[in-house]
């Protein structure tokens, strides 16, 4: 019996465009409405929830084009390939949003930054207060946040694919 192998390139393209948009949609309302700079609990919280439909949609698809035949590394390439596919669309859309759409947009969050520390330690000297903001600086410029994107993007789908894969997985019998 032939063994069935799906596409994991078309499945990461297919779902991870999917994602992505999904993602970049919640930006752009959080955006229109003006909570761009609050950066709301719900919209990590939907962010989430788009991301493991996505990914466990997509090994759905790949399980069902396998046969219906899972393994825990298939499920982990492809989460991954997935998250990878949608952390570059939305580093790009980062990338754009705070350079060309909201070009004063690191200089906003670092004053809201700044008005955060000051409530939040008012014993904190002029000195202290600057070396925090220096080294937040470091970390807010356009290349530094669509790295972050990234990164993150991978961890949560290494980790939503695991526990999908976990639960998903159904292994070809050794003679099949």
């Amino acid at each position: 019996m032939e063994t069935q192998t799906p596409s994991v390139k078309k499945i990461a393209l297919n779902y991870g465009l999917l994602l992505a948009l999904g993602t970049i949609v919640v930006s752009v309302i959080v955006y229109v409405l003006g909570m761009h700079m609050d950066q709301p609990w719900w919209q990590s919280a939907l962010n989430f929830i788009i991301m493991a439909a996505a990914i466990v949609y997509g090994l759905k698809t790949f399980k069902k084009e396998s046969g219906g035949f899972l393994s825990l590394g298939e499920a982990i390439k492809t989460g991954l390939a997935i998250s990878l596919v949608a952390g570059v669309i939305g580093s790009i859309f980062t990338y754009i949003f705070v350079t060309v759409i909201e070009p004063d947009f690191v200089t906003q969050l670092l004053d809201v930054t700044r008005e955060n520390m000051i409530e939040q330690n008012p014993q904190m000297t002029e000195e202290q207060l600057e070396m925090a903001m220096g080294m937040t600086e470091k970390f807010m410029t356009p290349w530094f946040m669509t790295a972050m994107g990234l990164i993150a993007s991978l961890f949560f789908g290494f980790i939503i694919s695991l526990i999908a894969g976990l639960i998903m997985k159904q292994n070809r019998p050794e003679n099949y």
